[in-house]
């Protein structure tokens, strides 16, 4: 690192805690995209029923798009002099997204994905304002990604309304 770094550069050494801050914000980003990767691969496959199949395509296409924000996050942090971590850091945290008791549970299936959906835009709109203030490379980086999870929100809301006129939500 080098020290002769303007003041509003992140990676100037007197912008090391806040540095330290966004890598720490980063790496719960990235845990919460590798969570949801597993969990809908999980979802893409488990669900039963004529109408599934949507819903299991929809996951499937979304798995390459949660996979590359996460590949994402692990870029900045290192790019930030972090450490990604590895997996024995891991810790569950989606009790939302688990399988349902009934693989014919659609319903269970579309309102884990739009709660994950609701609290990564939530917990990435907080990285935006932090990095707003100390680094708009990484809130450019999380802007874009929080368009995508909008749009995956927005996607199985209108799925859920689906089966909520339809009396089965």
């Amino acid at each position: 690192m080098s020290g002769d770094r303007g003041s509003k550069d992140i990676l100037a050494d007197e912008n090391k805690a806040d540095r330290e801050k966004l890598v720490e914000m980063l790496t719960k980003a990235y845990w919460m995209e590798i969570e949801t990767v597993m969990s809908y691969v999980t979802n893409s496959v488990n669900p039963d029923g004529v109408r599934a199949s949507e819903i299991k395509a929809s996951l499937a296409a979304d798995i390459t798009e949660e996979l590359g924000h996460a590949q994402q996050f692990a870029a900045r942090i290192k790019e930030l002099y972090g450490v990604v971590p590895g997996s024995k850091e891991f810790v569950a945290e989606q009790d939302y997204l688990q399988p349902p008791e009934h693989q014919t549970d659609i319903p269970s299936v579309i309102k884990g994905v739009i709660e994950a959906e609701s609290g990564a835009i939530a917990y990435y709109n907080d990285i935006i304002d932090f990095a707003g203030d100390v680094d708009p490379v990484t809130e450019d980086m999380v802007i874009a990604i929080l368009r995508d999870e909008q749009g995956h929100m927005r996607e199985f809301e209108g799925f859920l309304r689906e089966y909520e006129a339809e009396g089965k939500a």
